[in-house]
């Protein structure tokens, strides 16, 4: 299964958010569907999980990382996962919404408990190696 998440800094933290279905926060992402290129499956997922009033520039986004993984969901599904990088500053307002509970501005201070595998595993230190977030 191929999988997109979006990084969205600001202040040197890193914007996250948890679902309602999960007990731990994740990227901005999800399922890259059928037909979609994971350029695409990120542009829609941002879309989808920022809500409407979310503004930033599709042409901003920029591949950064491609890993493997296995599914924290299920524990046995294997995952490629590409990561994307905003280039620019998230504008507008976030939405919650059916999917979306809450969303939140990261850094190192928040510890790693509320973060999903791939946050704690991959994300968080790529961004704390290249001072993206403190």
């Amino acid at each position: 299964m191929k999988v997109v998440g979006t990084m969205f800094f600001e202040d040197y933290k890193l914007l996250i958010d948890k679902p309602r279905k999960r007990p731990t926060y994740q990227m901005i992402g999800g399922r890259v569907e059928e037909g979609e290129t994971p350029l695409e499956a990120a542009i829609r997922e941002c879309h989808e999980e920022l809500g409407a009033e979310a503004i930033f520039d599709e042409k901003l986004l920029e591949l950064v990382m491609e890993f493997d993984e296995i599914a924290t969901s299920d524990g046995v599904t294997p995952i490629h996962f590409y990561v994307f990088r905003y280039k620019g500053k998230l504008m507008g307002k976030l939405n919650t919404s059916l999917e979306i509970e809450n969303f939140k501005w990261y850094d190192s201070t928040c510890g790693t408990d509320i973060l999903s595998n791939t946050l704690k595993n991959e994300v968080v230190p790529y961004c704390l190696e290249r001072n993206l977030i403190k």
